[in-house]
């Protein structure tokens, strides 16, 4: 089964490092990042496309940090790399570090917001307001910048919930602002076919500055609206139509536009596609860790490898995998099973039920035994605590008896339990000698007055016996 390690003799490499090899391929070529032949990007989250007002260089700018954060094991204070590199990434081509700098400061003044304050009233105090900025410190030198992320943020980068794919290639292709903006806004509701109503207000404050033009609707679409359209069906994942509508049906005035979309018959949309599906993605990156070349052969078949068909492909993986079957690569494995439509029988599923009811009625027998054997030895334990409260009961009255006893009834007392076969006992064992010991040796010694109290306590219970 040759071909269950296609793609994993060499060691597995993160986005990461796959992204810096792709850069050390192209950068000496002038290639950008746009023109590369393998994909580059990484699950985003949805709250970051609610950025507004940013040019399309920040976009980049953050694009690019984010990526970075995203690709590491474990959150950092500080990320540093090569500059050279981080500008392949935003697929910024000047040399000038003076306009690099002024976008850095872009990003940095760019701020998520977020409230629960109705459009309609002012906000109180009681209202939820929280703003953070997408960008924190930022450094240049010796050709290499680092850069923080506020620490709040850092969580919702690596290990996002509601999450799309970004793929950098595709991010960095668009020379428009608003196109750039509209692509951001969309990519969450590429599942739905369409966004819901958006006022034509708000997505003018998208991209940031516009011409005083952008406030007549007619400017706006001939100038900004259908260039953007065009290059976001030109450069994406994506083909975009879109409709619009008036205030009230007395007016003429436009104020409402909604997108309707559609991911193309390619391979970047279908790892789009493919990436729309959360937990799917995840399952295949986390637990099986595909690298780029599978997750290519899975986009170029979706078309036939569905969802359901991967999800069965991982199903008999897994099932293999727990009987020891699979002694190499999980992942070329996965492949095969994809590849040759392998799924567990429907035998399969019966043994694997019948196998963990066993296991299950082992466990709770088990469970059963170990807390019967608990039960038993905390009723002994509790047992022996009564007991031993009850000698030590028996012994303090037996000491108290004796200490108000006269000097005479004592001394008779100490000689007939130091010649008892107790007292002989506990006075070989502190290897004292019983013709010997006194009444202050015995009373020096706690233990020696515990067992003379028991002592004391059965003589004057015997007494009352016999009465």
């Amino acid at each position: 089964m040759a071909e269950e390690n296609s793609g994993e003799g060499k060691s597995r490499v993160t986005s990461q490092q796959m992204a810096l090899a792709l850069f050390e391929d192209l950068f000496d070529l002038g290639t950008p990042i746009s023109e590369a032949t393998r994909e580059i990007g990484y699950q985003r989250n949805n709250f970051f496309t609610q950025i507004v007002n940013m040019g399309l260089p920040a976009r980049r700018f953050l694009d690019a940090a984010y990526f970075i954060v995203a690709q590491e094991q474990e959150a950092r204070d500080q990320y540093d790399v090569e500059l050279n590199y981080f500008k392949w990434l935003m697929r910024y081509d000047s040399r000038n570090l003076k306009h690099l700098r002024t976008i850095a400061e872009e990003a940095q003044d760019a701020k998520i917001q977020v409230t629960d304050t109705p459009l309609d009233r002012d906000p109180n105090e009681d209202d939820l307001w929280v703003s953070v900025q997408l960008m924190g410190m930022v450094g240049f030198h010796r050709g290499r910048i680092r850069f923080d992320v506020h620490s709040r943020l850092v969580p919702h980068i690596r290990d996002p919930k509601k999450s799309h794919w970004l793929s950098l290639r595709i991010s960095t292709a668009f020379t428009r602002s608003l196109a750039r903006a509209i692509y951001d806004q969309i990519l969450p509701s590429v599942p739905d076919g369409r966004t819901e109503w958006i006022p034509v207000e708000d997505m003018r404050n998208w991209p940031g500055k516009m011409g005083a033009n952008a406030a007549i609707f007619k400017y706006f679409k001939r100038d900004w609206l259908e260039p953007a359209v065009r290059e976001i069906n030109e450069v994406s994942d994506i083909e975009l139509t879109y409709e619009t509508r008036t205030e009230s049906s007395t007016s003429k005035r436009i104020d409402r536009i909604r997108f309707l979309l559609k991911r193309k018959d390619t391979a970047d949309a279908a790892l789009a596609s493919l990436a729309d599906a959360s937990h799917l993605y995840k399952i295949l990156k986390d637990e099986f860790n595909l690298s780029t070349k599978q997750f290519t052969d899975i986009s170029e078949n979706r078309e036939v490898w569905t969802d359901a068909r991967i999800q069965q492909a991982v199903e008999y993986t897994r099932f293999k995998i727990d009987r020891g079957q699979v002694k190499r690569s999980p992942a070329g494995y996965l492949m095969r099973a994809l590849r040759d439509n392998w799924k567990m029988s429907e035998a399969e599923r019966t043994m694997i039920n019948v196998q963990a009811k066993l296991l299950t009625d082992e466990t709770d027998a088990q469970v059963a035994k170990i807390e019967t054997q608990s039960s038993v030895a905390r009723t002994i334990a509790s047992r022996e605590e009564e007991v031993r409260a009850r000698m030590n009961e028996e012994s303090r009255k037996g000491r108290e008896h004796f200490n108000s006893a006269d000097v005479k009834s004592r001394k008779d007392l100490v000689r007939s339990w130091v010649t008892s076969s107790q007292g002989k006992l506990m006075l070989r064992r502190m290897k004292l000698d019983a013709s010997t010991v006194t009444e202050e040796d015995i009373l020096a010694n706690a233990d020696l007055v515990w067992y003379l109290g028991q002592f004391v306590f059965g003589r004057i219970n015997s007494s009352r016996m016999s009465v």
